[in-house]
């Protein structure tokens, strides 16, 4: 890895080396804070977890053929150099920033509210069509995920597309110091973290925080769409590129049409021209994920064409609005987070399905004080969006169940289609009525219950926060 030698990585993190000195001018293969992962000449980055402490796996790097290790702990009779720091996960920081001023390759930076893991696929799948793209793996996002990724950046590699996820004031600023991004994507300011941003005001705040470590001349690229930031009118003089709906942006689009969960067409308007795009991938929120893309395609030096191309190959991950279709059901495994904003987009993505459309619903994290009314908005919306069937798991989704059954529709025509009034109200007149809105307190519960509930030909929503561990819900409607 370029210039990372020990000698190099020891000035960088002020350790202190221990070893064989002629090793130190040895420039490491990678690096990594899982043995499982280590490979010959690797870093090993010994981290003390919650459950697991790094240290206790250094004899067995050793014998996997780690070049050196990164400690917080003297070693005895230690079978390699290490280097002895005060704090390990600093010093992950500290060597990620210090290689990535050493590279060359631009380094797309993607954070926002809802979207950003979508909206990195979507920009590789773009760049890949002309560039070797390293792009950020699951949710590896965080003051840790992040350095991690950036230390996967190899010579090959000629873009790399990272994300960058924040929970509180500072920590943008921690991420974006060390990945220093050449383009800045913000997709959009949501109601997200509130128990420590506060409000939308604060998440912008935060947000933004990436301004003040982009490299000089770097293209921002903004969702012109979100009211909070269609008001940045200069990033350190320059200009944001605004995409969106509206045709006010730079880059918009026109002669939408849904194909349901076959995805969405579309005439893209861009400074270069035009171009018809088709995205793969069901919902209207990834229409707006393709702008972004283009935007970013456009400022790397891609064709209209090639940006064609790399928006009709993009393709979901697991976990984020995953189509998989079994036992007789098309199910949309979107279970991997979940906040206002997301939750109504996957409920507009259901609302295209085939057959009787089924939203299984749980808890949201980390809203703050606004947790119960901002449940209620979520079931508020199910009431209205056109789905046949919501199913509310968990403590604080009783707040999504009384949102849906307050804001029924006053007028129902009988037995209409995607009216969640139309069950309800057969439960009344019916001996086996089909309730259009059912609630569990746990998880545990609607497992047991699953088989009753689900017919062949649903189409089927599962989402909620990661917490909630949904994927076991996932996994059983597809034994």
């Amino acid at each position: 890895m370029k210039n990372l030698t020990l000698e190099a990585i020891v000035s960088v993190c002020g350790g202190q080396y221990i070893g064989d000195e002629k090793l130190k001018k040895c420039e490491i293969q990678g690096a990594v804070t899982d043995s499982r992962q280590v490979e010959a000449g690797y870093l090993f980055i010994s981290v003390k977890g919650e459950r697991v402490d790094g240290h206790d796996f250094i004899p067995q790097v050793f014998e996997k053929g780690a070049l050196a290790v990164l400690s917080e702990k003297p070693l005895k009779d230690s079978k390699g150099p290490y280097i002895l720091v005060e704090s390990t996960l600093k010093a992950l920081k500290d060597v990620a920033a210090f290689y990535r001023r050493q590279l060359g390759l631009p380094v797309i930076g993607i954070t926002g509210s809802v979207g950003k893991t979508s909206t990195k696929e979507m920009i590789a799948s773009v760049l890949s069509v002309k560039y070797q793209v390293l792009k950020t793996a699951g949710n590896f996002n965080n003051e840790i995920g992040l350095p991690l990724t950036i230390l996967r950046i190899r010579e090959n590699h000629e873009a790399a597309v990272v994300e960058m996820g924040i929970s509180d004031f500072g920590e943008m600023h921690r991420l974006a110091e060390i990945a220093r991004p050449d383009v800045c994507v913000i997709t959009n300011i949501g109601a997200c973290h509130l128990e420590n941003l506060g409000d939308r005001d604060g998440v912008l705040r935060a947000k933004t925080e990436v301004f003040d470590h982009l490299t000089p001349g770097a293209a921002v690229i903004l969702n012109g769409d979100d009211d909070k930031l269609s008001g940045v009118e200069d990033v350190k003089g320059t200009k944001p590129v605004f995409y969106g709906k509206k045709e006010t942006n730079d880059i918009f689009a026109t002669g939408i049409k849904n194909l349901g969960l076959k995805g969405t067409k579309a005439l893209l308007h861009t400074p270069q021209g035009n171009v018809e795009i088709l995205v793969p991938i069901p919902g209207a929120h990834q229409l707006s994920n393709a702008m972004a893309a283009a935007a970013a395609g456009l400022h790397l030096g891609l064709s209209l064409e090639q940006i064609r191309q790399g928006i009709a190959a993009a393709q979901t991950i697991s976990g984020r609005s995953n189509l998989i279709e079994a036992n007789g059901l098309m199910i949309i495994d979107d279970c991997y987070n979940a906040n206002p904003m997301s939750m109504k987009a996957s409920l507009e993505v259901l609302h295209y399905g085939l057959g009787r459309r089924v939203a299984i619903l749980g808890d949201m994290g980390e809203l703050g004080l606004q947790e119960k009314e901002l449940h209620y908005q979520v079931g508020a919306y199910a009431a209205k969006v056109g789905i046949d069937l919501l199913v509310c798991v968990g403590e604080l989704s009783a707040e999504i169940e009384r949102g849906a059954r307050e804001n029924l529709p006053a007028e129902i025509e009988r037995g209409a289609r995607g009216n969640l009034a139309a069950g309800t109200e057969q439960r009344s007149r019916e001996s086996q009525p089909e309730p259009g809105i059912l609630y569990y307190p746990a998880k545990e519960q609607l497992l047991r219950a699953l088989p009753g509930i689900i017919k062949k030909g649903d189409t089927i929503l599962v989402k909620a926060s990661h917490f909630m561990g949904f994927s076991e819900i996932v996994e059983q409607l597809q034994k």
